[in-house]
């Protein structure tokens, strides 16, 4: 694997994308530890005016939290470890482990950024790994902007509106994204019960809440008191 190449990529780009990085029985595993937690009929974990403002339906899980650590295999990876390590170069440190469940027909996220992208030295890494396939009769397609880690603020509009020179990307099983927080991103409507997993890290010295406010295309919104702290227009 060509990490130099990789690392480049990212920092030009604001993401990579890396197939069959994950076994598929460990991916199976997995997924099926996390369809557990959520059962048939999960509830909701946001408010009704965070649901109707942001275009975001997804319930998140944070195993890490509960003293689960279910999921060493993918969190302990050295080769993911190593790629982490290469990407922040002076040092980091994980945030937290988010699984994402999105139900049938939800619609899935709206553009945003994970954190505010006016001081580019604070951002977090999304590292996602996709526990099974993306595909046309499952929707839930990631779309992401390249280099937009490096365009400042999420431009207003509307919240699911396609963006010119977007990439969109269907993730099979095993598939590691690592994705810039600054960069722009999105999911599309979902069609079945769809999973993924992110295992967020943060370069050393950046804030523990550094993804509480995320910005929007209508709004950007704190997470910790569930509130609306700008209207975008």
């Amino acid at each position: 694997m060509d990490i130099h190449g990789l690392t480049t990529k990212f920092w030009q780009e604001g993401y990579i994308v890396l197939e069959n990085f994950f076994d598929e029985k460990l991916m199976d595993e997995y997924n099926d530890l996390i369809l557990e937690h959520y059962g048939v009929n999960p509830n909701w974990e946001h408010t009704d005016e965070f649901i109707a403002k942001s275009a975001v339906e997804v319930i998140p899980w944070f195993p890490y939290r509960e003293d689960k650590p279910y999921f060493d295999g993918i969190d302990k990876d050295k080769k993911f470890n190593g790629i982490t390590d290469a990407i922040l170069r002076d040092g980091w440190q994980n945030l937290y482990c988010m699984m994402m469940f999105s139900k049938a027909g939800s619609k899935g996220q709206a553009w945003h950024q994970d954190c505010p992208p006016e001081d580019e030295k604070k951002f977090n890494l999304n590292r996602l790994v996709y526990t099974h396939d993306i595909t046309d009769e499952t929707g839930g397609e990631i779309v992401v902007m390249p280099e937009a880690h490096k365009a400042g603020v999420l431009p207003v509009g509307k919240p699911h509106d396609d963006l010119e020179g977007q990439l969109v990307f269907q993730p099979k099983k095993g598939t590691v994204i690592f994705l810039h927080g600054h960069c722009f991103h999105r999911v599309m409507p979902v069609k079945k019960d769809r999973i993924s997993s992110n295992f967020r890290a943060v370069p050393l010295g950046t804030p523990e809440d550094i993804t509480d406010v995320c910005v929007y295309r209508n709004m950007r919104y704190r997470f910790s008191t569930s509130e609306v702290i700008e209207e975008r227009n």
